[in-house]
């Protein structure tokens, strides 16, 4: 719509979670660092929360294109509001096992099975859970149980949980109590500070071709304040200003832009003197 008029070979504020674009703030290098360090250390359980719209997702992919064709093998669980036998049957399906129905042991013992074989290989299994406030209580049991799985040395299995506060509001209750204590290392999302919203602003338009800033410095200032800090929110409102200021033939996205943006934004954060 507006790329040849920025000069643009791609639109840089997307939704989709593409990795290339994957900003290391202060908040997402944070919790990078805490991942890669649990894992290293071979912990069973690792939790990673942010509010909706934090990175989340990009970070999870981030991590699982960084750990490819190395000594890592990976699963990826998108959408975890499945069974335990679903769940217990996706990571397998996913860590390249079969689950034979005529044999004579259940799915957590293929599991088992598929993960010795994968350490035999000298490979470490790690199973990525996205939006993991969506499982149930028994399939977190299942998960706890399943961490369990142990040669004499190490894990046979490391699951890294990322989900929204709602995650930790469901691990305080009592039913999960074990999983709860299993977590040793876990961190926060923070949102991106205002200092740090320039950086990531000209990152991804020089990522999608642009040769020069396309925001005031008041309007990046105001995507701050209306997105939160929020990566998903900055991305929307940036993407609306820019199709505003493209209508109007500009070559530079303004505060005023920013503002009618946030108007048509559900959740984007609006002071009284925006609302008129």
């Amino acid at each position: 719509m507006y790329l040849e008029h920025f000069g643009l070979h791609e639109y840089p504020f997307g939704l989709t979670p593409d990795t290339s674009y994957f900003f290391p703030g202060v908040g997402a290098q944070a919790a990078l660092n805490t991942v890669l360090v649990a894992l290293e250390n071979g912990e069973g359980l690792i939790k990673i929360v942010g509010e909706p719209g934090s990175g989340k997702t990009i970070l999870c992919r981030y991590l699982l294109n960084q750990m490819e064709g190395g000594r890592f093998v990976t699963a990826y669980i998108p959408n975890p509001n499945l069974s335990s036998a679903a769940l217990t049957q996706a990571l397998l399906g996913e860590f390249g096992g079969e689950f034979q129905r005529s044999a004579a042991y259940g799915l957590t013992k293929a599991l088992e099975m598929r993960l010795l074989e994968l350490a035999h290989e000298g490979k470490r299994a790690v199973a990525f859970v996205d939006e993991a406030q969506a499982t149930p209580i028994d399939s977190l049991e299942a998960l706890r149980l399943i961490t369990n799985l142990e040669t004499e040395k190490s894990k046979l299995l490391q699951i890294v949980l990322f989900g929204q506060p709602e995650l930790d509001t469901k691990l305080a209750d009592p039913a999960v109590r074990q999983i709860r204590s299993r977590i040793a290392f876990h961190d926060h999302i923070t949102p991106l500070t205002a200092a740090e919203l320039p950086a990531y602003m000209s990152y991804r338009l020089n990522r999608a071709g642009a040769a020069r800033s396309l925001f005031t410095p008041r309007a990046v200032g105001k995507l701050h304040k209306m997105g939160r800090g929020l990566p998903r929110y900055i991305n929307i409102l940036a993407h609306k200003a820019l199709m505003l200021a493209f209508g109007e033939g500009r070559h530079e996205a303004d505060v005023r832009h920013v503002r009618l943006a946030g108007k048509d934004t559900p959740g984007a954060k609006l002071s009284l003197f925006d609302r008129f």
